[in-house]
C-alpha cells in the first residue's frame, strides 16, 4: 500500500503545481508573444525594433461577482467562495501571465464589477477595493513605466436609459476611473475612447449629445496618424456572421431593448448600424477594440474609408460564460512608417489565451475519484504496477532487441537459444535466456493428468499463502482434495466485515499521507498570489 500511496502523492503534487500556478505560466512561456515581435523578422530583416513599439495589454469584462451575480444572500458562505475563487484566477492570470509580458501600457474595456450601478456606495466601494488587489493597481500607480486606462461598461455606469436618470453613478464612475469620452497617443497611433452606452440613447438627452459632440470633435483632426476605435459595446453585424476561429460560443444576434417613456436604451449588445456606419466615417479607424461580448470575435467593417478590422476580446474572468478567457497584446509603432506602408501596418494584435479552469477543476474531482476507487480496491494497487511493469519491461525488451539486432551483444549461442517472460513481486516484467529444446509430446493422459495437479497446487499454495497472511484477516478454512485441487471456500459474514473493515483503516491512513503532502502544497500556491508582494 506504500507504494501507490507515494505514487499517488506524487501525482496529485503534480496536478496542483500545474493548475494552481504552471498553466498561468504557459502564455508568457510558450502559447504567445508580442506580434511586432514576428514581425521584425520578417518585415525588418532581423533588425530589433523592440524599443520603437508600444506594448499594450488589453484586458475586458472582469465583471466581480457581487450580490446580484448569483442570486445568493449577501455575505453567505456560497458567495463568499464563488468571489474568492474567480478574484483568484483573475489575479494569477494578470500577475503570472499577463504581466510577465512587460507591458508600458494597460488598457481595460469596461465591465469592471456586475452589479455596478445599483450597488450603494459602501457595496461599490467594496469591489473597487476587490478590483484594484486583483490588478494591483496600487503597485501599478506607484510604477512610472506602466500606464493604465479605463473604458466604462454597461455593468459600470448602465445603458443610457438608467445613467440618464442616476447621474451619481456616472459621477462616482468618473472619480475614480477617468472621463467617459477621451483620447490618448500612444507612439505614433492616437486611441479613441467613447462611451458606447449612450450613443443610441434619446438624441435630446445630455448624455447622449455629449457623445456624439466629443466624436464630430475628432473628426475634424484630419492628420494621418493611425487610429484605434475603443468601445465596450461592439459595433453593427448582421445576424449570424461568423465570428472566426476562436469563437467558443454560440452567435449571440442584435438585441435591442427602448424604454416606452423616452425611447431611452434599455439593453442592446450591439451598436445600431446606423450609428455604427457614422462612427467609421467620422473616426475613421483602422482598428476598433470591443469587449462586452465575453467571447473572442474578429470580423471586418466595410466604410466609404476601406475596411476596417474589430476584434472583441474575451472576458479574462473564467466564471462569466466563456470556458477559455482571453486578453489581447498590442503593439504599436513608435516610429514613423516608411513611404508606401498603409496604416494598419503600424499596429499588430496577437489574441492570448488563459487557463480553462473549469477542466482543471474537473481534473481534480476525476482524480479524487481515481484515489478512492484505487484505495478502497487494493487490487487495483497490482493491477496498476502490473500495468506499468509490462510497460516499462516492454519498453526495455524494445531497447534489447534494438541492440541485439544492430550487433551491439552478437553471440553466437544467441542462435540456439530462446526468451522467456516472467514476473517478480513487483510486477516486473524480465526475460530470461535459456536454450531451446525441442518441443515434447505427452500422449499419457495420466502424465497430462498429474502435470495439471501439479499447477493447481501451485496455485493453491499461493492462494493459502495469501489467506493465512496476517495482512489479510479471514475466517475460512482451506480444503484441499485428495486429488490436490482446492476446493473454493466460502467466507463467513463476520470475516467480510472485517475485510471491509481493514480495507477502511487502510484507505483512511492512506489518505491522511497523501492529504499530509498536498494540503499544505495547496495551500501555499492558493495564496502565494493571493497576498500583496
Amino acid at each position: 500500500m506504500w507504494k501507490i500511496t507515494v505514487f499517488l502523492s506524487i501525482v496529485w503534487a503534480l496536478s496542483l503545481l500545474y493548475g494552481e500556478w504552471f498553466a498561468f505560466l504557459m502564455p508568457s512561456l510558450w502559447s504567445c508573444s508580442w506580434p511586432h515581435l514576428h514581425r521584425q523578422s520578417s518585415l525588418m530583416n532581423g533588425v530589433d525594433y523592440s524599443s520603437n513599439y508600444m506594448k499594450v495589454a488589453v484586458i475586458t469584462d472582469p465583471q466581480l461577482m457581487d450580490r446580484t451575480s448569483l442570486h445568493l444572500p449577501p455575505k453567505s458562505l456560497a458567495l463568499e467562495l464563488a468571489q474568492f475563487y474567480t478574484d483568484l484566477y483573475m489575479r494569477r492570470a494578470f500577475l503570472s501571465s499577463i504581466l510577465p509580458f512587460d507591458p508600458d501600457i494597460i488598457l481595460f474595456l469596461g465591465d469592471y464589477f456586475d452589479g455596478g450601478p445599483i450597488l450603494s456606495d459602501e457595496e461599490w466601494q467594496e469591489s473597487l477595493g476587490r478590483f484594484r488587489h486583483i490588478f494591483d493597481l496600487n503597485m501599478l500607480q506607484q510604477s512610472a513605466n506602466v500606464k493604465v486606462y479605463y473604458l466604462d461598461g454597461n455593468h459600470d455606469i448602465g445603458y443610457a436609459a438608467f445613467n440618464s436618470r442616476m447621474p451619481e453613478v456616472t459621477r462616482r464612475y468618473e472619480k475614480e476611473f477617468s472621463a467617459r469620452n477621451y483620447r490618448f497617443t500612444l507612439g505614433k497611433v492616437n486611441f479613441i475612447a467613447i462611451d458606447a452606452q449612450t450613443l443610441d440613447g434619446n438624441q435630446q438627452s445630455n448624455i447622449t449629445t455629449a457623445t456624439w459632440n466629443f466624436v464630430r470633435n475628432v473628426s475634424k483632426d484630419v492628420d494621418s496618424t493611425p487610429r484605434v476605435l475603443l468601445t465596450h459595446i461592439p459595433l453593427y453585424r448582421p445576424d449570424s456572421t461568423s465570428c472566426g476561429p476562436h469563437r467558443s460560443s454560440p452567435i449571440i444576434n442584435q438585441r435591442i431593448s427602448r424604454s416606452a417613456h423616452d425611447q431611452d436604451i434599455l439593453y442592446q449588445n450591439y451598436i445600431t448600424e446606423k450609428s455604427t456606419d457614422e462612427l467609421l466615417d467620422l473616426i475613421r479607424p483602422v482598428l476598433v477594440l470591443s469587449g462586452h461580448d465575453h467571447d473572442q470575435c474578429t470580423i471586418t467593417h466595410t466604410s466609404k474609408y476601406g475596411a476596417v478590422s474589430e476584434h472583441t476580446v474575451g472576458t479574462v474572468s473564467w466564471q462569466q460564460g466563456n470556458l477559455y478567457p482571453s486578453f489581447m497584446l498590442l503593439s504599436a509603432c513608435n516610429f514613423t512608417l516608411p513611404d508606401g506602408s498603409s496604416p494598419e501596418d503600424a499596429i499588430s494584435t496577437h489574441l492570448c489565451f488563459l487557463p480553462a479552469q473549469l477542466f482543471i477543476y474537473i481534473w481534480y474531482l476525476s482524480l479524487f475519484a481515481m484515489t478512492l476507487i484505487i484505495l478502497l480496491w487494493p487490487a487495483n494497487e497490482v493491477f496498476i504496477f502490473r500495468k506499468f511493469g509490462e510497460l516499462t519491461g516492454y519498453i526495455r525488451s524494445i531497447i534489447y532487441f534494438s541492440s541485439f539486432r544492430n550487433g551491439m551483444k552478437e553471440k553466437n549461442e544467441d542462435e540456439n537459444c530462446e526468451y522467456e517472460t516472467i514476473w517478480d513481486a513487483e510486477g516486473n516484467m524480465h526475460l530470461i535466456r535459456k536454450a531451446s529444446q525441442a518441443p515434447k509430446t505427452y500422449s499419457d493422459e495420466r502424465i497430462l493428468t498429474e502435470r495439471g495437479n501439479a499447477v493447481m497446487r501451485s496455485k493453491a499454495k499461493k492462494q493459502m499463502a495469501q489467506e493465512l497472511d496476517p495482512s489479510n484477516p479471514s475466517d475460512v478454512n482451506i480444503h484441499v482434495g485428495i486429488d490436490g485441487l482446492v476446493k473454493l471456500p466460502t467466507r463467513t459474514t463476520k470475516s467480510t466485515a472485517k475485510m471491509v473493515i481493514w480495507r477502511l483503516l487502510r484507505a483512511f491512513q492512506a489518505i491522511t499521507i497523501i492529504a499530509a503532502v498536498n494540503v499544505p502544497l495547496y495551500v501555499l500556491l492558493l495564496f502565494k498570489d493571493w497576498i500583496d508582494k
